[in-house]
């Protein structure tokens, strides 16, 4: 480890977040019944106290981000005045979707509407009903469409801002430089690091869990393996093992090309089941929901199950919530690192539009074909997915043309969503407790990769899906008030930009530290990277 003591790695923020994960590791694997019972205890009270702070938040991080894209701040350019994007528009979208849902999508693409058509939101309809096969749909791209993104959107817009037009350390903490000024390197800074690094341990973690979980159904459903905690564990280790050796190979060529055939392959996936499946359906369920969706986007914000249904909020608004917060910094980082000289304008445009476009094609196509079986007679599939979330995808294929290649092409797409999108998540928290390097050590990457898998182990011990559903929403809660004071910090950077039409006035002087040597993101030119990728070369897809 003595290369862990050299000038690159903050000792306070490694040592004190590896401290604190190895313990949580470590009481896990000896003590698994009681982390489950003080897990369960502390999400009952973070729920009953709290749960409104992550509702109110992330409605507040959305309209946060169209105040700013639509305001006098919208001019704004993430780098000099006169810089112009590294990247065209339409290659900076197509690099957006590798720092997408990967796993999250390939999971609740069927899972989550054929949940809701079972078990409607809030008990807003009766069970099994057209009005629920709405109402499905309609929270389904509630809550993977414009809110999660606007989350991503916050970090993302802070980190470049300070960076590219700031010249401050690509960290966290330096998007607070306008409010801590020289606290941003002592105690309140590394708090923000290390708290950011938790957030996306245990956020990568439960996207390892759901992703060994489908891999184990894929699995199931054409070989007859088990479906059981032993095979997602051994699923778990052989991609850490995979993930850890792409981070710490500089093979980034290699990773780019694997993320480019994933993003082909799941492209011809939603294209065969959109032209086999029912097509006319799927347009027509596309138009309505996504009018039912902007139609009532305002209530579902701001719905809190204040009279009931506090277990339907828990287990889905409130879980993709925290989860989404938990990979803010991660994807954050992505976002930010691609969007150098673009205005705030086009930044947060981009960030919402894009992504969500892809969301509602996603869900329209393989949630619609799952409803339209439902309701149709066609197939049980609410009957697959209660008895198995993990197989939900499967029960769907094999109800069309070429079940086992489209079966197989499943498989190895969450397995390739999940290698790349663990790689960069243990690249970026290298980076974050080496003083925000770009290359950081490979003792501390793969410290933080073994870390990340053996807390997806201990989660998945502790109580499966649900263990990992209770971990992103504990560890989130912390990160949401630090994502709170994010956009304070940056409306008082803002402040200090002329209005358009204006002389500039001489700047305000930054009360925060000056730019690292070695830590200021570069060009992909000077990085020797791939084009965009914050983490060095590796592209990360969630």
């Amino acid at each position: 480890m003595r290369r862990l003591a050299t000038r690159a790695v903050d000792p306070q923020i490694f040592w004190i977040a590896f401290a604190v994960a190895a313990l949580f590791v470590l009481w896990g694997a000896l003590f698994t019944d009681n982390l489950a019972a003080v897990a369960k205890t502390v999400l009952d009270w973070i729920i009953s106290t709290f749960g409104w702070v992550f509702i109110l938040s992330t409605a507040l991080f959305l309209a946060f981000t169209l105040f700013l894209a639509f305001g006098r701040f919208g001019h704004v350019r993430l780098g000099k005045d006169d810089e112009k994007p590294e990247f065209s528009t339409l290659s900076w979208i197509a690099m957006m979707f590798s720092a997408g849902m990967g796993i999250g999508l390939m999971f609740f693409g069927v899972a989550e509407p054929i949940s809701h058509l079972a078990s409607p939101p809030l008990g807003l309809a009766e069970p099994n009903t057209e009005e629920a096969a709405r109402l499905a749909m309609q929270y389904s791209y509630f809550h993977w469409a414009l809110h999660p993104w606007a989350i991503y959107a916050v970090v993302g817009l802070a980190l470049a801002y300070s960076t590219f037009r700031k010249g401050r350390p690509n960290l966290i903490s330096s998007t607070f430089s306008s409010v801590l000024g020289d606290r941003v390197r002592r105690g309140p800074g590394k708090t923000i690091e290390i708290l950011a690094i938790f957030a996306t341990l245990f956020g990568s973690a439960t996207s390892l869990g759901l992703g060994a979980a489908q891999i184990d159904g894929g699995l199931n459903f054409l070989w007859d393996v088990p479906i059981s905690a032993g095979i997602q564990i051994a699923v778990i280790v052989v991609v850490t093992v995979l993930f850890i050796l792409s981070a710490v190979s500089g093979v980034s060529r290699g990773i780019q090309y694997l993320s480019n055939l994933n993003g082909v392959l799941a492209v011809l996936l939603v294209l065969f089941l959109f032209l086999v499946g029912p097509t006319v359906f799927i347009l027509n369920n596309l138009t309505e929901s996504f009018g039912g969706y902007m139609n009532n986007l305002i209530p579902m914000s701001f719905r809190a199950a204040t009279f009931g249904q506090k277990s339907w909020l828990t287990g889905w608004t409130i879980f993709y919530w925290a989860w989404w917060i938990s990979w803010a910094p991660f994807v954050g980082a992505f976002i930010a690192r691609i969007s150098r000289g673009r205005t705030i304008r086009e930044f947060v445009l981009g960030v919402l539009l894009a992504p969500s476009v892809v969301t509602f094609i996603w869900f329209a196509v393989f949630g619609g074909a799952a409803l339209e079986l439902q309701l149709s007679g066609g197939a049980d599939i609410a009957a697959a997915v209660s008895e198995s979330q993990e197989v939900a995808l499967f029960s769907v294929l094999e109800q069309f043309p070429f079940e086992t290649v489209t079966s197989l092409v499943t498989i190895f797409l969450v397995a390739l969503f999940f290698i790349s999108g663990a790689d960069a998540a243990s690249v970026v928290m290298g980076m974050l407790s080496c003083r925000g390097t770009l290359s950081p050590q490979r003792g501390v990457v793969i410290t933080w990769g073994a870390l990340t898998g053996l807390a997806a182990i201990v989660l998945l011990l502790a109580g499966g899906l649900v263990a990992l559903q209770q971990a992103s929403i504990i560890v989130a809660l912390p990160f949401t008030f630090v994502m709170v004071g994010l956009c304070y910090a940056l409306l008082e950077d803002l402040r200090s930009e002329p209005r358009p039409g204006l002389v500039p006035a001489r700047p305000l002087p930054d009360r925060g530290e000056p730019a690292l040597d070695g830590v200021m993101a570069p060009s992909p030119e000077r990085s020797g990277g791939a084009p965009g990728n914050p983490v060095g070369g590796r592209e990360g897809t969630r």
